[in-house]
């Protein structure tokens, strides 16, 4: 029985020397600095309760820590046990070493369970308080902490023992934790420093506020210095805590270079161990020390940063498409998006620089860039269309431009407008035609894809006919934006001073007549499916593409789950009677607006009636041709769910990006070690509320969620004093004034919420969110702008509506009254 080990010993294992003890075991044996010392070992500790054992466990049965307490008072150290501790004790330095005695029991430091704390440590100890010291540490087994702990754990207190660490007490002029991963977010490129005055006592114990400095990338990228009040030192006897010195309380524990040096130290200790790990460090005349080191527990999943608002100051936006694309998305569906904005929105572009940003998982769109080309361009002017696509911007706020001068924006942004053009014009010859036969090219290629026998046999099928079609279908759509050019802008505002707001809304209505408006497309099948007019099969394959998340490809189609389908139609109650009431109602003000027009500006009627059948045959083509690429949208969903079937790897292929994807369909396993940690990374921003509509600058999502007190509209990372509104006011999104009970609500898989007549408040509304209109009797949103889709739908059935208020679903209340004013743009809450 060997009952007294050196440090290094290659037999001081986990059974033997304990959780901290196999740990600075294995320290000391790979050469990294810890203070000299020995192990009392577990065949010492059984040996001193052998004669004791069954009373000890019958005491914690009972939860009895007292009775414990006095059999190891009061049962000395044997005697031969005693000499060998004294001479390993006398081995240390002059024989005379104060020393840190710890507590290593044999469930401790595992990678599930620290057991941190749960028994005692004694520093300053010397030869005559030694042996007494060693037998506290093991009655500190027993302690109530200690009891309670193993019986959360299911730790059966039969198979614990306890060996005690004996080491050079290092009188350090500082110490503190280093965390090898950040413990708060999980990011393991991120390295946490604790550090304080004096021992590491009053840092552990948690007695005072440490500096806390963050190393990254081989910088120091974040530092706080804290308030350190009290500091752990040596008395005679013992430790104690004493005030800090005046000079040291707001003074860096550790210069930069100090910090980076600790880190490095950091990074050869999970070297060592493989995983990231919670270090107790000290300094001492300017050199380091470990005197502990365990596995990080509880640590979050390791997670990836999906942040393009850290590439530099510029104003992000998620109205218009970010409405469009609600959810977090996932890896895959990202890709998908970059492509369909590079197939079609480049002309929006400027080379160099990111029209688009995928921001904690949600997709923004750099307006610096847009405001930015406009300026250069002198048409600062025209900078009005670009509130009623995206929404407002708020007053006073100063929106960053791009570091480029106005020749070179120019000269970067010519030459790819006259590509864009002729693009256009080419593609709106071929736009009949393709929106023609969409649908039935969408099912074969499903079709295609489901008889695919192998992953090279789909990776091949992808080149040669999925990416084809799906390119083609952006392209069509911007084609079908871009027609007229501001027709759409330009007559809403001319109407709007010619007529007043309400009147001219109305006029603008009838897109869905003459041919059937896209945006309602929702709306129609499941009234048509309602009434017996198509079956469930005819509502999937003509309808069952849009939804509320639509662009995410991991989610469900509306035609791929019947449990939707029935949910719509149960909310819709007798659709016939009021949907179609609802354009029965607008028609007949529809035909009032323009009476009165014509009474007004006799001589102008048949000029601004083309003007407005061009305005709503733009509207139509523009909504026909987005439902026809969310219809290639399905197509990619089967893509990847097939590629998954094929490989045997599911769904994780939705973590993966679209040319990982490719290079497993081509045999590679290597982008399949990344699923796990995307996963992680979608789960943890997916749990965090909707990001504000508008962020300046560089943005933390988790930090901001943690915030009690974010805004929803803006998040300005210069610290711009831009006030939120006190009112509730946003765009005339339709005419109209409604007094009601408001419902709030988050998701669209929450409507069953809406009563009919009540009033629909929430952050943004799209397609999907369309089949709950009939029964609100007006809208209101945070985001949005009066030529977003949903805006159109709202006033084709004549619902009032208020959008892009910013802070309609802060200031309202589930189940306030408020009356809405759809002409003026303000909510005004009546009863709260």
């Amino acid at each position: 029985m060997r009952t007294v080990l050196p440090l290094d010993d290659p037999a001081a294992d986990l059974a033997t020397v304990g959780g901290k003890g196999a740990s600075l075991a294995r320290l000391a044996r790979a050469g990294l600095p810890v203070p000299p010392g020995f192990h009392v070992t577990t065949e010492a500790y059984r040996a001193y309760v052998a004669g004791m054992r069954d009373e000890i466990l019958e005491a914690a049965e009972a939860r009895d820590a007292d009775r414990i307490a006095a059999l190891f008072a009061a049962r000395d150290l044997p005697p031969a046990l005693a000499s060998e501790i004294l001479a390993a004790y006398a081995a240390l330095g002059d024989g005379a070493a104060a020393v840190a005695v710890r507590s290593s029991a044999t469930a401790e430091d595992l990678p599930g369970m620290s057991f941190a704390g749960q028994q005692d440590t004694y520093l300053n100890v010397t030869r005559d308080g030694l042996l007494d010291a060693v037998r506290r540490c093991w009655a500190s087994l027993w302690n109530a902490r200690a009891i309670a702990y193993r019986d959360q754990n299911g730790v059966p207190h039969d198979d614990v023992a306890l060996a005690v660490v004996v080491q050079t007490l290092v009188e350090a002029d500082a110490a503190g934790v280093m965390f090898t991963a950040d413990p708060v977010t999980g990011a393991r490129d991120r390295t946490v420093l604790n550090a304080s005055w004096g021992l590491g006592e009053a840092v552990v114990g948690g007695l005072v506020t440490p500096d806390t400095v963050v190393v990254s990338g081989g910088a120091v990228v974040h530092e706080e210095i804290g308030d350190k009040s009290v500091m752990t030192v040596r008395v005679a006897g013992g430790t104690r805590e004493e005030p800090v010195p005046g000079g040291l309380r707001r003074r860096a524990v550790l210069t930069p270079e100090q910090a980076l040096g600790l880190a490095a130290l950091g990074a050869r200790v999970q070297e060592l161990y493989g995983t990231p790990m919670d270090v107790e460090w000290t300094l001492r005349d300017g050199a380091f020390a470990v005197v502990q080191a365990r596995p990080v527990t509880g640590l979050r999943p390791e997670v990836e940063e999906w942040n393009d608002s850290l590439k530099g100051d510029y104003l992000w936006t998620a109205g218009n498409l970010g409405e469009a694309i609600p959810d977090v998305m996932t890896p895959i569906t990202w890709s998908f998006v970059r492509l369909f904005i590079h197939e079609a929105m480049s002309a929006s572009a400027l080379p160099g620089f990111d029209l688009v940003g995928n921001i904690g998982g949600r997709f923004y769109m750099n307006l610096s860039v847009t405001f930015s080309i406009a300026r250069a361009l002198g048409m600062q002017g025209r900078l009005g269309a670009v509130e009623q696509v995206f929404g407002r911007i708020p007053p006073g706020l100063d929106v960053p431009m791009l570091g480029l001068s106005r020749w070179e924006i120019v000269r970067r942004v010519v030459p790819l407008a006259v590509h864009i053009r002729r693009r256009v014009r080419e593609n709106l010859k071929g736009m009949r035609a393709f929106l023609a036969a969409s649908q039935r090219r969408c099912e074969e290629l499903r079709a295609a894809i489901a008889a695919t026998g192998s992953p090279s046999e789909l990776a091949d099928l992808w080149a040669r006919e999925i990416e084809p079609h799906v390119v083609t279908s952006c392209r069509v759509l911007e084609a079908a934006g871009r027609q007229g050019g501001s027709t759409l802008v330009l007559t809403r505002d001319k109407l709007r001073r010619m007529m007043g707001d309400t009147d001219a809304e109305a006029m603008l209505t009838g897109v869905n007549a003459d041919g059937g408006l896209a945006s309602m497309g929702l709306l129609t099948g499941l009234g048509r499916l309602a009434r017996g007019e198509i079956s469930r099969d005819e509502f999937a394959r003509t309808y069952g593409h849009r939804g509320p998340h639509e662009f995410e490809v991991s989610i469900p189609r509306p035609g791929e789950d019947p449990a939707w389908i029935d949910a719509q139609l149960a909310g819709l109650r007798d659709l016939r009677a009021d949907t179609e009431a609802l354009l029965a109602r607008q028609r007949a003000a529809r035909e009032r607006a323009w009476a009165r027009f014509a009474a007004r500006h006799p001589r102008k009627e048949a000029a601004m009636r083309a003007r407005v059948r061009r305005w709503n045959g733009v509207v139509r083509d523009r909504e026909a041709a987005r439902s026809e690429n969310m219809r290639a949208f399905w197509v990619l969903r089967a893509f990847v769910l097939r590629a998954g079937e094929l490989t045997g790897h599911g769904d994780d292929l939705f973590h993966l990006y679209l040319d990982e994807l490719l290079s497993v369909l081509r045999g590679s396993s290597a982008p399949l070690e990344k699923v796990a940690v995307r996963r992680a990374t979608h789960e943890r921003y997916a749990a965090l509320p909707v990001y504000p509509t508008l962020i300046v600058g560089r943005f933390d999502p988790v930090r901001w969620a943690a915030d009690p007190a974010r805004r929803a509209d803006l998040y300005d990372a210069r610290g711009a004093a831009t006030p939120p509104a006190d009112g509730v006011t946003g765009f005339p999104g339709a005419p109209g004034v409604v007094e009601g009970v408001a419902r709030v609500i988050s998701r669209p898989e929450e409507g069953d919420r809406l009563e009919p007549g009540e009033i629909l408040v929430t952050t943004l509304t799209n397609v999907g969110w369309t089949p709950m209109f009939p029964r609100a009797a007006a809208v209101v949103t945070d985001m949005g702008a009066p030529l977003s889709h949903a805006s159109i739908v709202a006033r084709e059935l004549g619902i009032p509506a208020v959008v892009g208020t910013g802070n309609a679903t802060m200031r309202v209340r589930d189940g306030a009254r408020i009356r809405v004013d759809g002409e003026r743009g303000t909510v005004e809450v009546l009863e709260d």
